[in-house]
């Protein structure tokens, strides 16, 4: 009787214990080396084999129109020039200033349609498909009857990025929203959280992987949007964004320029990803226990 009375006990305890060794805890932050290898080297790695591959086609002669490739030496000479001129900022804080703008206003639009489309089945039946299908319409396609619409002015290009984001960030949220599981919204009910607490302590928060995949999406649409704009809609009102810029290059056929705007919007795009969009998706996993390190 002693022995099966301990065997449970013994049990439980070897439970325990391969639980315990299933949980992984990392402690401290990581090394500078560690990050310096990890994060650091595989990119600069990166950009230094295009700049060499670049490099050897222009060398060796295999591409040997400047018109058609432009060495890397001739864009650096165009961002030299543009930043000696004081231009180089004004471009990238042209449009920069015009997609954030944009995209909040896209956020304060795009998240309440979400929740009601997530939450109202008449309004998920009636609008659902077309937030769809505004979702994979190109966005180029909305500029010229923006243009007709409201002119040649800073509300068309902010009107082309709400057409482009909206969709995006409330398909995101609805796809959240929809891998809620009804236990959570069950318990959030009896705990008293119900109408616009329950939005905000329980549905928001449950959802909030998907709808930072919307806002992440959403965020790529809206910059491609405005660059679209910026190519086709030329006025001098407008100024000059990183989208004219790519446009003045095509049209003076002078490939410096086109890279260096070509590179200019890349670099932007990826700083935006790094600094805002990266971060808060850390966050979103590590609060569900999803990223341990890093």
């Amino acid at each position: 009787m002693a022995s099966t009375e301990t065997k449970p006990a013994a049990d439980a305890g070897s439970v325990e214990a391969g639980l315990d060794a299933l949980e992984v805890a990392v402690t401290g932050r990581p090394t500078f080396r560690q990050t310096f290898v990890t994060k650091i080297v595989p990119p600069v790695t990166a950009v230094l084999v295009v700049l060499v591959v670049w490099q050897g086609l222009i060398s060796l002669k295999i591409v040997d129109d400047p018109t058609k490739l432009p060495a890397p030496a001739a864009v650096w000479h165009a961002f030299q020039h543009d930043w000696l001129h004081g231009t180089l900022l004004g471009y990238i804080w042209t449009s920069v200033s015009r997609g954030l703008l944009g995209f909040f206003f896209a956020l304060l639009i795009g998240t309440p349609l979400g929740l009601l489309v997530a939450r109202v089945r008449f309004v998920r039946a009636a609008i659902g498909p077309i937030l769809s299908g505004l979702q994979s319409l190109p966005s180029v396609a909305w500029v010229p009857p923006a243009v007709i619409w409201l002119g040649l002015d800073n509300s068309m290009m902010y009107a082309v990025i709400l057409l482009g984001a909206v969709p995006s960030i409330a398909n995101g949220l609805v796809s959240g929203i929809d891998q809620v599981p009804p236990l959570f919204l069950r318990t959030g009910r009896t705990m008293g959280a119900t109408g616009l607490k329950g939005v905000r302590y329980v549905t928001l928060p449950a959802a909030m992987p998907g709808y930072v995949a919307g806002l992440k999406q959403g965020w790529a649409f809206s910059w491609r949007s405005l660059m679209a704009a910026e190519i086709i809609a030329n006025f001098p009102d407008l100024g000059v964004g990183l989208g004219q810029l790519l446009e003045n290059g095509r049209t003076a056929s002078d490939m410096a320029m086109v890279f260096e705007a070509i590179l200019l919007i890349l670099f932007v795009g990826i700083a935006i990803d790094l600094l805002i969009f990266s971060p808060l998706e850390r966050w979103v996993l590590r609060s569900r226990g999803l990223l341990v390190k890093g």
